[in-house]
């Protein structure tokens, strides 16, 4: 039996036919597929795009939320011989245009009336889009623009053309290769444009089953579905290893119902960005901040404990008898109480990447029982190049090399990586290909990073982002920064110090956080601008700033890199204003130079700046806003012996 995404398919069909494959909450009530009619129905989906002219070594765009038809999607592109293309569903229709141009899109997979018109504005300067799937008819019953059909439609003309060509999708399974393309990823492109990623059905399968055997995944898992698409995270861990493992797939009604769709589905598997984790603790500061006094002391003594001896507990370590004991009756009280409003009370595997994850959110949540790990991985290498196994956890690596993958640290710090889950080439990009893989078959990952004796990888920061002090202390932005967005209040923190005297940041308040504080305070104010610049939350931003200095002080050749000085930006950073990508990394050059204006007053000494800022809105629409932005010198501490 081959090992490609429709054969796998194919073979759970088979032997688990009335098994649940995947579930979609619709109108508040959940749908089934069993494995054998998800086999149905990719096979008639398949064979709707031949029936349309569809053909093998052609790419597919998809453009949706996490939707079985999506996933169903790419098994039926995949099983004609075709090349799926996710998008992120929230990149405006000139973030498209260059994707769609550079894959040479013909065909488009679109989730509904919004996607549609996006779709149909960009085929106004590509007029190589000529087919448009949608999948919710909702809104667009009056469109009449030619190549527009619903998923419903592609399915009855698969169904006929499979009955009038028997064998012929059956043929076309079993040309299929291992080493052929699965899916083309295009990058975030923090700098440049995003270059579109070549993976094999054997990368992607090789790493989901390293992934499967390390935690013992199978058909009794449960996980819910609903990161972006196109990020390599989710087709690692909502196709990938579905289709290895067998499990069952979740898709949320919508992305505003995900918090209570998980409580209800209570996944034994859960795979976030740290942001998402962070954000999750932030929900919790903000409850415990509204709760009552009792409550409060009970939440910070349990909470006290469970940093001194959750995580030894969860891995097994010798802790001592009484702590046990203690330890078992806060679990009752706080912590599972806290797993269940979190949907984590079932969890058995929880794994973030993406981003470095700040030691102390890391700790807090395997403090209180959940078995949250770190996988480290690029685009380039199917998000799988180290994984923590159970155990041997620390806080402060990525884990060992996965199975099927060598690890190497250049002599100039970068991490290099040969084995299964390397990318096979960049789409059209011979010379990036080049760039990025040596001579001996290593990807360079652009990470800067050690391996200790025990074979754990310590990620220090991205290579192009380490620098130098003057006083010649190296300079981490991204571990300072995690450092930061520990706190509730803080939800981005850019740091430079890059070949400068000393660091200095742009903060961005949590405005959910820090409104409910404000209201508590009985502060007014009226909107994020009003809030931003508000007295006592400069405070408070500075408050959270000086402890982290403390922190630094403390930690080896850290303690020069301490945040000096300071200021609270007047907007959020935003993807649709290029400060971050899809994936909401930091675009740290590009908002060098856009707020360089700010960069130099915190340098030279200011006490406050002007700044006018140009901003898009969702519809298209630009607009500005403008303030004068407080900065602050922020409370250092001295080096500690």
């Amino acid at each position: 039996m081959k090992t490609t995404f429709p054969h796998l398919l194919l073979q759970h069909a088979a032997q688990r036919p009335e098994a649940t494959a995947l579930r979609e909450k619709e109108f508040g009530i959940w749908q089934t597929w069993s494995w054998k009619a998800a086999a149905t129905e990719v096979r008639h989906m398949a064979c709707g795009l031949l029936s349309l002219g569809f053909a093998k070594g052609q790419n597919l765009a998809l453009i949706s939320d996490n939707r079985p038809h999506l996933y169903m999607g790419f098994l039926a592109v995949q099983s004609v011989g075709g090349v799926p293309i996710p998008l992120y569903q929230d990149a405006v229709a000139a973030e498209m245009t260059f994707v769609m141009k550079d894959a040479e899109i013909a065909f488009a997979f679109a989730e509904n009336q919004e996607q549609v018109d996006k779709l149909l504005e960009v085929r106004e300067t590509v007029p190589s889009i000529r087919t448009i799937i949608y999948d919710d008819p909702r809104g667009l019953r009056n469109y009449d623009q030619p190549g527009l059909i619903s998923t419903a439609e592609l399915v009855a003309k698969g169904a006929e053309w499979d009955k009038a060509h028997p064998g012929a999708w059956d043929a076309l399974v079993e040309q299929i290769e291992p080493g052929d393309v699965s899916v083309i990823l295009y990058t975030s492109g923090t700098t440049g444009q995003p270059k579109g990623v070549c993976q094999t059905h054997a990368a992607f399968v090789a790493s989901a089953q390293g992934g499967v055997e390390v935690d013992r995944l199978g058909p009794q898992d449960n996980v819910i579905s609903y990161l972006p698409p196109a990020w390599v995270g989710d087709h690692l861990f909502s196709l990938a290893q579905w289709i290895v493992a067998g499990f069952t797939i979740n898709c949320p009604e919508s992305a505003s119902t995900v918090s209570i769709d998980l409580r209800e589905i209570g996944p034994t598997y859960y795979f976030a960005p740290p942001r998402i984790f962070e954000g999750m603790l932030t929900s919790v500061s903000i409850r415990m901040e509204d709760a009552a006094a009792p409550k409060r002391w009970l939440y910070e003594k349990c909470m006290q404990l469970a940093r001194r001896v959750g995580s030894d507990i969860l891995d097994g370590k010798p802790v001592g008898a009484l702590d046990r004991f203690k330890y078992k009756l806060a679990d009752l009280a706080i912590y599972g109480p806290l797993r269940n409003v979190m949907g984590l009370s079932r969890i058995r595997v929880a794994y973030t990447a993406g981003a470095a994850i700040g030691p102390d959110l890391f700790r807090f949540f395997r403090s209180i029982g959940i078995n949250l790990k770190q996988l480290y991985g690029q685009t380039e290498t199917c998000a799988y190049v180290c994984i923590q196994r159970d155990r041997q956890v620390e806080l402060s690596s990525v884990g060992q090399a996965a199975p099927g993958i060598e690890l190497k640290i250049a002599d100039s710090g970068e991490v290099l990586v040969k084995g299964v889950s390397v990318l096979k080439e960049y789409y059209k990009r011979p010379d990036a290909t080049a760039e990025v893989i040596d001579e001996q078959g290593y990807f360079h990952t652009g990470d800067a990073g050690v391996i200790d004796a025990n074979g754990q990888l310590r990620i220090i920061d991205r290579a192009k982002d380490v620098g130098k002090m003057r006083t010649g202390a190296m300079f981490a932005p991204n571990y300072i920064e995690n450092k930061l967005k520990f706190f509730p209040h803080i939800k981005e923190a850019v740091c430079f110090g890059n070949q400068r005297e000393t660091v200095c940041a742009f903060i961005n308040i949590d405005y959910e956080a820090v409104g409910n504080w404000a209201e508590r305070q009985g502060i007014p104010y009226g909107g994020y601008v009003d809030l931003a610049s508000k007295p006592q939350v400069i405070a408070l931003v500075a408050e959270c700033i000086g402890q982290v200095n403390a922190d630094l002080a403390t930690e080896p050749g850290m303690a020069d890199t301490q945040v000096a000085r300071f200021l609270v930006l007047h907007k959020e950073l935003d993807p649709d204003d290029d400060e971050l990508t899809r994936t909401r990394k930091v675009r740290r050059n590009f908002i060098a130079d856009k707020y360089g204006v700010l960069v130099d007053a915190l340098y030279e000494g200011k006490a406050e700046q002007f700044i006018e800022t140009q901003v898009k809105f969702e519809d298209g629409r630009k607009g500005s806003v403008s303030a004068t932005l407080k900065i602050t010198d922020a409370k250092t501490h001295p080096a500690a012996a």
